[in-house]
């Protein structure tokens, strides 16, 4: 072999190792995910289990594509744990044109190693809303915003740092701090973290969550509340490419312009967690198992009630597990659906069964803790349920009655009032034939063979009888 051509294999040698490295991160793809709902347990669930699969699979960058108005506080947490724990970057994307990263999502985008949105999108309104009204200190009064004169600054510096008299305790004005109070000053805290953390504007991260702020994305690229502003996903990596970004194992280099781009959609564990963790849903499966048990146990070799009743209660107990329900609430339906079914075996003609459907619709108002309209029960199916088992109520007292004045058909109560005819008689005592039968018989007055007469009473086997007000033989 020549000279020439042992030194360019030599070199083609060396570069080998170079060549295929550079091909091994060209390879290295972005995985896409997409949340585009509320923030529950379910996209909570994708989202943590998409960015480890990114991870296993050697993913360059995990994208994911955001448009929701919110949710529940420990399904963004989660998420938010996902990503900061992640060993590949995470880029929190709002898009399309439209969407929004509000509540919930905010946070979230704080949380994400790169911030971006697309032209039209907004993020922010922050501020955890508890029911019953927003958080915070009372409302202000009007006098407190118009009309009245301004205090001075020694005014409220007084207001604010009350002097001690007589070395006491300083007095303590103002309203005491409620939990809507801490609430608030919990997640400002948290995105003032999450802010710092990622060097993006801790200042309106936090007045975004005390004074439930917005901005466009233009204002938020200038505010330094996003990193870029992209029309699309090919724009985003092209722009992000060669940004270095810090991990929990230290500095990365994007390489994304020529990345592939892998979509990974919801699978059926996703989407069955979404079905059966959706508060409407959660609900009617366990109405369904408790009411399924209950008719197993009354009528029991049924089976069929029983198997559906129990896998339904099953899966809505995990249901359970995973939303912010109130014990109150369902103990209060609990105790709704007891007195109905103490009304169908013991009927207290509307004391038990009223109760029982006052407290199962209150149980059923409060049962979910949240403000969220996605993650609570619908009105239209608490009144269906209500009624529904109400009027189930109404049937079984209605029956109740209509057989309380019904006159007796089985038992010696029958008896009482039959008509019957003597068949022999001495003295007080004879035998009579009523209902069919020959029955031993005794009168207070004298008695003819083939009077007629009525039972008035009964004595063990013996019939009290008496003439028959039209009296005569036959």
């Amino acid at each position: 072999m020549s000279k020439p051509l042992a030194i360019s294999a030599l070199v083609l040698a060396l570069l080998a190792p170079v060549a295929a490295g550079a091909a091994g991160a060209d390879e290295r793809p972005v995985v896409l995910l997409t949340l585009a709902d509320a923030v529950g347990p379910a996209t909570s669930d994708y989202i943590a289990r998409g960015v480890t699969g990114a991870a296993e699979q050697g993913a360059e960058l995990v994208v994911l594509r955001m448009d929701t108005p919110g949710g529940l506080d420990t399904s963004m947490r989660e998420i938010i744990r996902a990503i900061l724990a992640s060993p590949v970057p995470v880029a929190v994307y709002v898009s399309p044109s439209g969407a929004r990263a509000a509540s919930a999502g905010t946070y979230i985008l704080y949380a994400s190693h790169v911030a971006a949105m697309a032209p039209g999108t907004n993020l922010g309104a922050a501020t955890p809303v508890q029911l019953g009204g927003l958080p915070g200190s009372a409302p202000k009064k009007p006098e407190d915003d118009a009309g009245g004169a301004e205090k001075s600054d020694e005014e409220a510096k007084g207001a604010e740092k009350p002097e001690a008299e007589n070395g006491g305790e300083p007095s303590k004005a103002g309203p005491k701090p409620t939990m809507a109070d801490k609430a608030v000053n919990d997640a400002a805290a948290y995105i003032r973290s999450l802010a710092q953390m990622r060097g993006r504007n801790a200042d309106w991260a936090v007045k975004a969550v005390r004074e439930a702020a917005s901005l466009a994305a233009k204002d938020a690229l200038q505010a330094g509340v996003i990193d870029v502003m992209a029309d699309d996903l090919d724009e985003l990596l092209a722009k992000i490419h060669g940004r270095t970004v810090t991990l929990a194992d230290g500095a990365r280099t994007l390489a994304t312009r020529e990345a592939r781009v892998v979509v990974l959609d919801p699978d059926w564990r996703t989407e069955l967690l979404a079905v059966i963790t959706n508060p409407n849903i959660a609900y009617i499966l366990m109405l369904i198992g408790i009411y399924g048990l209950i008719f197993e146990f009354s009528h029991p070799g049924a089976v069929v009630p029983g198997v559906v009743g129990a896998i339904s209660l099953l899966l809505a107990f995990f249901a359970l597990h995973v939303l912010p329900i109130n014990f109150a609430g369902l103990a209060l339906i609990l105790l709704g659906i007891a007195l109905m079914v103490g009304e169908v075996f013991a009927p207290s003609f509307g004391a038990l069964g009223l109760g029982g459907v006052a407290a199962f619709a209150i149980g059923s108002v409060i049962l979910f803790e949240t403000d969220q309209a996605d993650f609570s029960i619908a009105w239209p199916v608490i009144a269906t349920v209500t009624a529904t088992s109400a009027g189930f109520f109404l049937i079984v007292v209605a029956m109740a009655l209509k057989a309380r004045r019904r006159p007796v058909v089985s038992g010696h109560e029958e008896m009482i009032g039959e008509a019957g005819r003597v068949i022999e008689w001495s003295g007080d005592e004879g035998r009579v034939r009523a209902h069919g039968e020959v029955w031993g018989a005794s009168a207070q007055v004298p008695l003819e063979p083939g009077q007629r007469v009525r039972v008035a009473a009964i004595h063990g086997l013996t019939l009290v009888v008496e003439p028959q007000p039209d009296g005569g033989n036959q």
